[in-house]
């Protein structure tokens, strides 16, 4: 009976929280209209949170992954990935254009995914990013995305372990409770 009733307790303590605090979301920003000299770089990958284990399970077989980001010709971006995993290092390239007329990005040859940037705020960063990547349902009767994460993204190596802690926690809160985060135990691949 104690038991029952700490649940209840707990269930109904945990909806009021719900409604006086609720989930923060993060601030969008519009690729469109951003200064994207500022997001050219380096950027380390920190975490990756979603609905599903199958939206993030790639990055489990990582040890350690960081972009370059680099402006093109014609609004274009290539992003190139440096991924170690085990003891091999992999290199990866992405090429996004931007358009005038949409606030996201389009990844050459998907250009179905929806890649949205996000401000670091909702981690608590002011020099990381968030990144969405988003597919729409693989048929018409089919009620949720097929791809659906968002992925953390630092300037530094060694950030604070708050600002992942943080990012978790406000995915969790929005129902994004599948996660991973890298150990980074080796060395960043060159």
């Amino acid at each position: 009976m104690w038991n029952e009733m700490l649940s209840c307790f707990l269930s109904l303590y945990s909806l009021l929280y719900q409604v006086i605090v609720p989930c923060s979301f993060p601030e969008q920003l519009r690729v469109n209209t951003v200064d994207h000299q500022q997001y050219l770089g380096k950027w380390y990958f920190k975490a990756a949170v979603s609905h599903r284990e199958a939206d993030i399970q790639k990055f489990k077989a990582l040890d350690s992954v960081w972009f370059n980001m680099e402006k093109k010709a014609n609004n274009t971006l290539l992003l190139t990935g440096h991924m170690r995993i085990e003891d091999n290092c992999v290199t990866q390239s992405w090429t996004y254009h931007i358009h005038p007329d949409r606030d996201d990005l389009e990844l050459e040859g998907r250009t179905h995914r929806r890649n949205l940037l996000w401000s670091g705020t909702w981690a608590n960063c002011l020099d990381c990013i968030v990144f969405q990547e988003t597919e729409p349902p693989l048929s018409p009767t089919d009620s949720e995305d097929s791809l659906h994460r968002l992925m953390l993204y630092a300037r530094q190596t060694d950030g604070n372990t708050d600002v992942v802690t943080t990012f978790l926690k406000n995915a969790a809160c929005n129902n994004m409770l599948a996660s991973v985060t890298l150990p980074q135990e080796k060395e960043f691949c060159t």
